[in-house]
């Protein structure tokens, strides 16, 4: 009873945190003037299937009645809502039905702000959720005992989740055996935390030792997940503290949270009993068992799980092993991995801006800010996690890539032209304030941590190419290309 009730109640925080980042970003991203305005996507995918109703079945989605800006918006708040009543204690399967419709309605339209192991995760995580959940009483945990077998698909989660993490490890780079990959990680992934940069100048041996443990975590301990007790207990302790590692050494969004959350389902009321006050689950000495048609409707939900589960296990043994996929619309049972491939060196773009010429010698340009990616090489990473920008996230894929197969960036600096204000809330600097620059270009840095910390720099940077050339509103070149994908505007 403690343990469903502190699942519970945790997954309603992670929704909570998840519908906190679509409240404060998913206009800007996706809104009718957004990068990558979700009502366009709704039309090239309705026109791709040959009508609404065929494209609805592939896309599942609520955004199919109307994508607006106030759609996105009364949504984001609604799912806010209902997750803040979760971690209150006010939670039951049809509102986390609710929840888990919500959130999957935004996954679907995220596009590539949305594609992300951890969006996934809390769609399936939230689906398993509304069988654990009381049917209809909103206190948690419910007056009848847990179903043992949810709780054994919530192991079944964690199983595929960790091991498929290890899988795709050894499969994609040679600095997993080698014991390496650390070596270059703290300083390449994708947000960098506060301790980010004394983890990379750790000894070496540390680094190995790390290696060793995500070895440990993701290849190892998932097995102990499905054994007795004792190693059941030991397992999830291993997955645990491995998360929670991962949390203090970066930003993975929630990711590592979820997972900690959903690793949960390892313990049992007599582990967390010492760790959680005993009125925290409101539980009841002695719950009866599930009622008839709840535990008939449990052993069905589990049967199709155990079915959707076939092709991601094919997936697990594959020699071409899939990372983050599903492979059904509704994405209930899916494919897991992260880092498969690890960066050896650390790429960023750089957007500026100017009101000159680009010509002029005397030429100044003046830099955009985000939040929590590396730009300002005196600033110190900052502390996000379990928040998410999305799009400093997305920033890291397009320093490993070019503008061409990341063509939003493009859009990013017509904005920045045009002076949209949604553009403006992804800095946090405006260095343009009174009006828009005349130009907008994007240039590309490597940036590796300093060892000196010469001027209080955290970062040391060297500017390796030009990543978009000055762009200007005249320019042709952008104005087709913006025409191509249906971002040019006629105001």
């Amino acid at each position: 009873m403690l343990t469903r009730a502190l699942i519970l109640r945790a997954i309603g925080a992670i929704y909570f945190v998840a519908f906190a980042i679509l409240v404060d970003q998913i206009v800007p991203l996706i809104g009718e003037r957004g990068l990558l305005p979700a009502s366009s996507f709704l039309t090239r995918v309705a026109d791709h299937f040959g009508g609404t109703a065929a494209a609805a079945i592939r896309l599942p989605t609520l955004f199919w009645f109307g994508a607006s800006d106030g759609a996105l918006s009364a949504l984001a708040w609604l799912g806010l809502l209902l997750s803040c009543g979760v971690v209150l204690g006010l939670g039951s399967a049809p509102i986390f039905f609710v929840l888990w419709l919500l959130y999957l309605s935004f996954c679907k339209v995220g596009q590539v702000f949305y594609g992300y192991g951890w969006d996934s995760l809390l769609c399936e995580a939230g689906f398993l959720a509304i069988f654990l959940a009381p049917p209809l009483d909103p206190r948690l945990p419910g007056r009848d005992a847990p179903p043992v077998l949810v709780v054994v698909l919530f192991r079944w989660l964690t199983f595929r989740l960790m091991f498929g993490a290890g899988l795709i490890k050894l499969r994609g780079d040679p600095c997993w055996t080698e014991l390496r990959c650390l070596d270059f990680h703290y300083e390449t992934q994708p947000n960098p935390g506060p301790l980010s940069p004394w983890f990379h100048f750790m000894p070496r041996w540390t680094h190995t030792a790390g290696v060793l443990f995500n070895h440990l975590a993701e290849l190892v301990a998932p097995f102990g997940v499905f054994g007795p007790r004792r190693l059941r207990i030991a397992a999830g302790l291993v997955i645990v503290a491995f998360q929670a590692l991962i949390i203090l050494s970066g930003n993975l969004s929630f990711l590592n949270w979820l997972t900690l959350v959903v690793a949960l389902s390892c313990f049992d009321d007599g582990v967390l009993r010492w760790l959680v006050p005993r009125a925290f689950g409101g539980e009841r000495p002695d719950p009866p068992p599930p009622s008839r048609p709840r535990a008939i409707t449990v052993l069905a939900f589990t049967i199709v799980v155990g079915l959707l589960s076939i092709p991601p296990a094919i997936n697990l043994l594959s020699t071409r092993q899939l990372m983050n996929a599903s492979f059904e619309p509704f994405g209930l049972v899916n494919t897991y991995g992260a880092f498969g491939s690890v960066s050896r060196e650390r790429r960023e773009v750089v957007l500026e801006g100017t009101l000159g010429e680009p010509d002029d010698p005397r030429v100044e340009y003046r830099e955009y800010e985000f939040p929590c990616k590396p730009t300002d090489v005196r600033r110190r990473p900052c502390l996000v996690t379990p928040y998410h920008y999305r799009l400093d996230w997305q920033m890291w894929f397009a320093g490993l890539s070019n503008f061409r197969r990341e063509p939003w960036i493009v859009h990013l600096a017509y904005q920045l032209l045009v002076g949209e204000p949604g553009a403006k809330s992804y800095f946090v600097n405006d260095p343009f304030p009174d009006r828009p620059p005349r130009y907008v270009r994007a240039l590309l840095y490597r940036y590796s941590f300093s060892a000196t910390r010469e001027h209080g720099a955290v970062w040391e940077r060297t500017l390796e190419d030009e990543y978009l050339v000055p762009l200007s509103l005249e320019n042709p070149d952008l104005r087709r290309f913006l025409a191509l994908h249906g971002w040019l505007r006629a105001d």
